[in-house]
């Protein structure tokens, strides 16, 4: 491959998000949050009275996406969909176009033309298994579902969103199934992939592992 990508997968709440985020800038590096990709189609599907299940109508929208990320926020068709984007019924939703083969097929281009110079940080589910199965280092992060669920809770009551801890707890462990029992591209780490729980870990612990990893390969500088 000739731009370098690193591939950080993991279930929802694992914290693959802010430490691909945080990692990419300290590259300098371009970053793809996959999930959102996925929850923009899911968005789209609700906005639009789409049922979710309707394979050949969900993939339609996720060919004809209308989204930019730009200013920190998310767009769909024009409009700020920052915090709809973010609440737990789009989430859900986004779990479940994301196990529909004919989305997965729509969006796999559409991912793969982050990958430019100088590299790439993807988070995802796949982004190691099927996005980019050539990526130079794949990282797995994983949590147990109860401090996932406390991490989501505290995320969404900082937004001023309602959130319950015990349905958090019960959506996540419904969406680590259904994720992992998804026949294409479910979500488990690749062979070669490195697996760090971060359950008991800090951001800035996670994000400087990753750091070392990509130091000891000796790929990419870091910025000053």
């Amino acid at each position: 491959m000739a731009v370098p990508v690193i591939a950080i997968d993991g279930p929802t709440a694992s914290g693959k998000g802010t430490v691909a985020g945080i990692v990419a800038e300290k590259l300098g590096w371009h970053y793809l949050d996959s999930g959102a990709i996925y929850r923009l189609v899911a968005l789209s599907a609700l906005k639009r009275g789409v049922v979710l299940t309707d394979e050949p109508a969900v993939a339609a929208l996720g060919s004809q996406l209308d989204a930019a990320f730009r200013g920190g926020k998310v767009w769909l068709d024009g409009e700020d969909v920052s915090t709809e984007l973010r609440r737990e019924e789009t989430g859900n939703a986004a779990s479940k176009v994301a196990a529909l083969p004919a989305v997965r097929a729509a969006l796999l281009a559409r991912q793969q033309a982050f990958g430019e110079a100088p590299g790439l940080v993807a988070d995802g589910r796949d982004m190691g298994s099927v996005v980019f199965p050539e990526a130079f280092l794949k990282i797995f992060l994983t949590a147990s579902a109860e401090s996932r669920a406390q991490r989501r809770y505290k995320q969404l009551i900082e937004k001023g969103l309602p959130a319950n801890i015990d349905n958090l707890r019960h959506d996540i462990q419904e969406r680590d199934a259904r994720d992992a029992s998804r026949a294409v591209a479910p979500l488990k780490p690749c062979a070669d992939a490195v697996v760090l729980d971060t359950t008991l870990l800090s951001i800035d612990s996670a994000v400087q592992f990753v750091l070392d990893l990509v130091a000891k390969r000796r790929v990419g500088t870091l910025k000053n």
